[in-house]
């Protein structure tokens, strides 16, 4: 059985294989962002069905997305939290996106049940919104 530290290094080096990364998953599973709320984007995704497309439109939507400088805080069997970094392009803007991460991982009988992440937001909208950060204006 994975440990939670195992779960979140092969979700992260698995990022760009769905196939790979949604057998990582329990089946009531959930990855949450909560903070795109804020910009009035989509914050959780649950159910292996909805992770496994939310997966598969990742490498579409960010061209080169792979984690990297990969590094691990806390480890328990049943909780990780680390920090990582990506570097890759929007594929609607064309523009770079670099994002730093901070994630923790719930784990429950070697199956991801929870990741919960944060991120930068005004990278989110530099590199994805029409306008950039000028878009941020009355969110």
């Amino acid at each position: 059985m994975k440990t939670a530290k195992e779960l979140l290094m092969a979700y992260l080096q698995n990022i760009n294989n769905a196939d790979e990364a949604i057998a990582l998953f329990s089946d009531d599973a959930a990855i949450e962002l909560p903070y795109l709320s804020s910009l009035g984007l989509p914050w959780r995704w649950s159910g292996k069905d909805t992770l496994y497309k939310f997966l598969q439109n990742l490498p579409k939507t960010f061209p080169g997305f792979q984690f990297q400088n990969i590094r691990i805080h806390i480890d328990t069997p049943e909780q990780a939290f680390g920090e990582y970094e990506v570097e890759c392009t929007v594929a609607t803007t064309g523009r770079p996106y670099h994002q730093h991460y901070m994630g923790r991982l719930v784990a429950k009988e070697g199956k991801i049940v929870l990741l919960r992440e944060a991120l930068d937001l005004a990278q989110v909208a530099k590199s994805s919104f029409p306008n950039g950060v000028a878009d941020l204006s009355g969110k």
